[in-house]
């Protein structure tokens, strides 16, 4: 359950557009440790989050420390997410129309493991039901076991994703670009997805 000072709240059309700036912040602090290893760029991060923010019906949920804004998650139709992510959908002649997709799920370390993870898939999954969804889905990172940036005692979120109810579904991958700190320019990185039947 979610500690009384900590509020989590769905944030809607133009609502959306007072929480951005936090939530590229977020990305660019809680993505730069591993798995991701996202050397964070502000132009990059204006553009992402523009194309997000235009989707029709999407969804921000933002965690609350006071007025703070801690953590974030997002979630939109999947119709209106980038070829790339929307590809192995239709290549395997599934209906993005009715699936919605989840973004990112970013929370500062001191607040995790209090039940605002859950929150987060709560008032997506609210969300897309709304909608008129009948599946979600989301992409994580591959990494290796033996990645040599992978810290002692990592735990993936697997456990976690699966307890929700959501499944690797093997095979269903996309590629997605993005810099890393060791890196001098973007390389294309696989995203696994996952998939929850509503």
């Amino acid at each position: 359950m979610v500690p009384e000072r900590l509020q989590v709240r769905a944030l809607t059309g133009g609502e959306i557009s007072t929480a951005l700036d936090d939530l590229a912040e977020l990305r660019i602090r809680v993505f730069a440790d591993f798995p991701y290893l996202y050397d964070g760029d502000a132009a990059y991060e204006a553009e992402y989050l523009r194309e997000y923010s235009a989707a029709a019906d999407a969804v921000l949920v933002a965690a609350f420390d006071g007025t703070r804004i801690v953590g974030a998650a997002t979630a939109a139709p999947m119709m209106h997410q980038k070829a790339e992510f929307r590809a192995p959908f239709e290549a395997r002649g599934l209906d993005t129309a009715r699936l919605f997709y989840f973004g990112e799920s970013v929370l500062l370390a001191a607040y995790r493991g209090q039940g605002v993870g859950h929150a987060f898939f709560d008032l997506r999954e609210d969300r897309a039901r709304q909608c008129g969804a009948t599946a979600a889905c989301f992409a994580a990172v591959v990494r290796g076991a033996d990645h040599p940036l992978r810290p002692a005692g990592y735990t993936p979120l697997d456990g976690f994703w699966a307890g929700r109810g959501y499944a690797l579904v093997p095979g269903l991958v996309t590629d997605l670009a993005w810099k890393e700190h060791s890196e001098v320019k973007e390389s294309a990185k696989t995203m696994q997805y996952w998939l929850k039947l509503l």
